[in-house]
């Protein structure tokens, strides 16, 4: 079956899922590749089995390259260790949506925990590399802001190392949903920041503002850290260096000094968080 037909199939199964991101219509027909909705707006399937639902072109800080990166590196394993204790706290046979999942690994991980899941990114070149896997999750462009899906839809949400807005997800969330929050810790990645930014201001990271954010917008919230060394991979090193922003802020002679110089293992400290019943319920 090509993508686009597995596409076509996803939407046909799950079209209470999505809404119009002109009128805000809940979608009530899949018109051989295009979902329909009551006032007459059409959104068209792309050749790759996605959906793109932005109103305007956004250019992303995260290329095809930068996100290539990422994904080698976490197929070869670097979140597996805190992925193992997301997948525990999942609703078993839940709809599940993945905020910002970028090239699509983690979701691809956890996706045979979960009935239904559905990714999305504003990074174009993110979603399509997500679909190259061997995946039932079902991929979309689409803005953090104005979420595509309808009200009360989903049991729980995704958010790793990714922004959120938390009264968009009060919205589409069921009423005995949660949100699983990844939030990296102080160690987070802290050979490489020292690596690069030693005795400046950039090798510490503070989660505190975002952390206290997300205890302020749910009653519930349970916290459990997860910290290990994972052993990095040889050819897996230059992925490692350049899949997250730290590179940017880097000089080129500052790279090619640890490329030249690759240690042996990273440290993965993250929290993470479970939020029910939200402040605006």
């Amino acid at each position: 079956m090509k993508k686009i037909e597995r596409g076509q199939q996803f939407l046909r199964q799950h079209l209470n899922l999505f809404q119009c991101p002109v009128c805000h219509e809940a979608y009530h027909a899949v018109i051989e590749n295009s979902l329909s909705c009551p006032n007459g707006h059409q959104l068209d399937l792309s050749k790759k089995g996605t959906l793109y639902f932005l109103q305007r072109q956004v250019q992303s800080e995260y290329d095809e390259a930068m996100l290539a990166n990422r994904r080698r590196i976490l197929q070869a394993g670097l979140f597996d260790g805190f992925l193992d204790v997301v997948r525990e706290k999942l609703p078993k046979a839940g709809v599940g949506l993945d905020v910002g999942c970028g090239e699509g690994t983690p979701l691809h991980k956890l996706e045979a925990d979960l009935k239904t899941a559905i990714g999305f990114d504003i990074s174009k070149a993110g979603v399509n590399l997500a679909t190259q896997q061997d995946t039932a999750a079902f991929f979309c462009v689409a803005d953090l802001a104005h979420l595509p899906f309808n009200a009360a839809t989903f049991d729980v949400i995704l958010n790793i190392f990714s922004p959120s807005n938390y009264r968009e997800f009060a919205r589409i969330m069921r009423p005995d949903a949660q949100v699983i929050k990844v939030i990296p810790n102080t160690d987070y990645l802290s050979e490489l920041r020292q690596a690069l930014f030693a005795g400046d201001r950039r090798a510490v990271y503070s989660n505190e503002k975002v952390l206290a954010h997300f205890k302020e917008s749910y009653r519930q919230v349970t916290a459990q850290r997860v910290r290990y060394q994972f052993t990095i991979p040889p050819e897996n090193f230059a992925d490692l260096v350049l899949m997250t922003p730290l590179h940017w802020q880097a000089t080129p002679e500052q790279l090619q000094q640890l490329l030249a110089q690759p240690f042996p293992q990273i440290t993965v400290d993250v929290t993470v968080l479970i939020g029910a019943q939200s402040v605006l319920d």
